[in-house]
C-alpha cells in the first residue's frame, strides 16, 4: 500500500520508517521538497521510500497520517490539499500540546480535539483517531511493553476504523487491544490523556510504558 506521512520529526520517520520495513510505499512529507531531515531518512529508509512536500505526499498516498504537530496539524493538511484528502483515511497521531511559560498547555481541550477539527476542516477525509496516547517507538513496536495494554482508535467511519485496526496489527497490535471508543468525538479523551503520559514519562524516567485496561469478567 502506498502511504503518505505528513511530518519529518522522530514520530514521522519513525512510522514511516516502519511501514517500509513493512513492504509499503511512503512518501515523507514536509513543508519545503528538499527538507534535509527527509532526505536522510529516505537515504536510509530503503528503496519504498520518497520525499515530497505535503501536497505530493497526499497526492502519492492511499492513506495519509498526520505526524506534525497538534497545533499545526490543520495548516499541514490545508496545504495537502482538501482534493488529495477525498475518500482517504487520514489517520491522526497528533496532540494539541505546546510549553507555555514552563507549563504543558493543550489547545484544543475538553470541547474540542484535534481530530474533530480535522473531520470538520476536512468533511470528505476519513478521519481516525489513533496512537496518539503512546510514544513512537512504542507505537511501532508494543513489544517493548510486557503485558496486555491497549491502543484505541476513533473515528466515524468503521470501515476506515476496520482498516487502522489492521494497520496496528502490522505493527503488532493485536485486534483485542484495538478498543474502538467510538466517533472521532472520542479524541478529546484521547488527547487528554497527554498531562498524564508526560506526569509518567517524568516519573518513570523514559517512554516505554503504557496503559492497561483490565475488564471485571
Amino acid at each position: 500500500m502506498r502511504y503518505a506521512v505528513l511530518g519529518t520529526g522522530e514520530v514521522g520517520r519513525t512510522l514511516g520508517g516502519k511501514l517500509v520495513e513493512l513492504g509499503h510505499e511512503v512518501t515523507l512529507g514536509s513543508r519545503t521538497k528538499d527538507n534535509p531531515a527527509a532526505a536522510k531518512w529516505a537515504e536510509s529508509a530503503g528503496s519504498g521510500a520518497r520525499t515530497g512536500t505535503f501536497a505530493e505526499a497526499a497526492a502519492a498516498g492511499e492513506v495519509v497520517v498526520n505526524a506534525v504537530g497538534g497545533r499545526v496539524a490543520l495548516a499541514a493538511l490545508e496545504a495537502a490539499g482538501a482534493e488529495r484528502l477525498d475518500g482517504k483515511i487520514v489517520l491522526d497521531v497528533s496532540n494539541p500540546m505546546a510549553f507555555e511559560d514552563g507549563r504543558l498547555r493543550l489547545s484544543p481541550v475538553e470541547s474540542d480535539s484535534v481530530g474533530e477539527q480535522i473531520q470538520r476542516a476536512f468533511p470528505h477525509a476519513r478521519v481516525v483517531k489513533s496512537l496518539n496516547t503512546v510514544n513512537c517507538q512504542v507505537m511501532v513496536e508494543p513489544s517493548l511493553v510486557p503485558g496486555e495494554h491497549q491502543v484505541f482508535v476513533s473515528g466515524e467511519d468503521a470501515e476506515a476504523k476496520a482498516r487502522v485496526t489492521a494497520l496496528l496489527g502490522e505493527f503488532g497490535w493485536p485486534t483485542h487491544r484495538v478498543l474502538d471508543l467510538g466517533g472521532i468525538e472520542t479524541s478529546r479523551a484521547v488527547e487528554m490523556v497527554l498531562p498524564l503520559w508526560v506526569g509518567l514519562f517524568q516519573n518513570l524516567g523514559h517512554a516505554e510504558f503504557n496503559l492497561e485496561v483490565r475488564r471485571a469478567r
